[in-house]
């Protein structure tokens, strides 16, 4: 348990880190994972709609 919330104090702190030395990269970084998971919703949708026609 300890080990976890070290590993995700780190993945806090590097998130962090890099937001505040790149912001432009970080920014795009969010973008396209909020795409990616845009994408794979509007799949998923798509797959039911087909499934249940």
């Amino acid at each position: 348990m300890k080990t976890k919330k070290v590993l995700l104090y780190l993945v806090i702190a590097f998130a962090v880190f890099y937001m505040y030395s790149r912001p432009a990269e970080a920014a795009t970084a969010v973008k396209g994972m909020f795409n990616g998971i845009s994408s794979g919703a509007g799949q998923l949708a798509m797959f039911f709609s087909k499934l249940f026609n």
